[in-house]
């Protein structure tokens, strides 16, 4: 096998290990596999230059598949590269949380999963999008997305830790609280809704207690949406308190709804939106829409 493995510089284990010393390691370990790589550790706007360059080489039969090491939002980065195409992607969990390849059942560890990787079996799973913009996990509006652009201002602004900005952000936003207008309208209908947060997944999220924020499956070719009801920072802490202890009440705490595309209107002239904890600012309305297995990973088991 030949392939190009595009690796985040700026991720989670890239930081820790160095990118000299993670570089060494991911030469020995694909050499050992069998596979032949060649490895780019890239930042910024690089990594889609890296991953364009990549998928072109793979379709003109110069490579087998493009590989790329990171967190959820370098691999959603690559997603919306890859997805409808025949590239397979591999995915190394190079990131802090790792979603989507823990939810792809993939070894957490990177000789997992470059053996993985090696042995050559691909799945197809779904992605989704809202106004042409790809992810693989989930997307929201309201107050996450909120929380990490005051979170990446702290971290600009003061060189804190990311956990600690985002302790200080998520105080921050609570105390404002700030409740949206929308109108979601889907399949025929409209529902408006004045609400703290929108949560979009691509696929249905778990929330019993043991499994809370895994999904059972990745290609059912279906979003989820979850409306929270509560309107005030105490019903949204006892909320979560219940999460924690595994006593959620759809009918109490939130609306929850499975369709294929959505449409979420608003008077504001843009809406933060998050995507896979990446945020961008987007004009409504907004256009969610799922693409039932549009892309192809190496998986195990397959």
């Amino acid at each position: 096998m030949r392939a190009r493995v595009i690796v985040n510089r700026g991720g989670g284990t890239a930081q820790k290990t160095g990118p000299d010393t993670l570089d060494g390691e991911l030469t020995e370990l694909f050499t050992r596999h069998g596979v032949d790589a060649s490895i780019a550790l890239a930042t910024g706007g690089d990594i889609p230059r890296e991953i364009e360059q990549a998928r072109a080489e793979a379709e003109a039969g110069h490579l087998d598949a493009v590989v790329v090491g990171g967190g959820d939002g370098t691999i959603s980065t690559a997603a919306g590269l890859l997805a409808g195409g025949n590239v397979p992607l591999g995915v190394l969990p190079l990131g802090t949380l790792n979603h989507f390849a823990k939810d792809l059942g993939l070894p957490q560890d990177l000789d997992g999963a470059i053996g993985v990787i090696a042995a050559g079996d691909t799945r197809a799973v779904d992605v989704a999008e809202v106004n042409g913009h790809v992810f693989v996990n989930n997307s929201s509006i309201g107050l996450y997305a909120d929380m990490v652009a005051e979170r990446e201002r702290q971290q600009d602004d003061t060189g804190r830790s990311k956990w600690a900005a985002l302790a200080i952000a998520s105080l921050r936003v609570l105390r404002r609280f700030p409740l949206r207008r929308m109108s979601i309208c889907a399949e025929g209908w409209t529902r408006p809704c004045k609400t703290p947060f929108v949560f979009i997944g691509n696929n249905a999220y778990d929330l019993s207690l043991f499994n809370a924020g895994r999904r059972e499956a990745l290609d059912r070719g279906e979003l989820c949406l979850y409306v929270l009801d509560h309107r005030s920072p105490a019903g949204l802490v006892s909320l979560v308190v219940r999460a924690l202890l595994g006593r959620l009440d759809q009918e109490r705490d939130f609306e929850m709804l499975s369709v294929k595309e959505v449409e979420i209107r608003s008077k504001a002239g843009r809406l933060r939106v998050s995507m896979d904890g990446e945020v961008t600012s987007l004009r409504p309305p907004l256009h969610y829409r799922t693409r039932p297995k549009a892309l192809r990973v190496f998986a195990a088991g397959v």
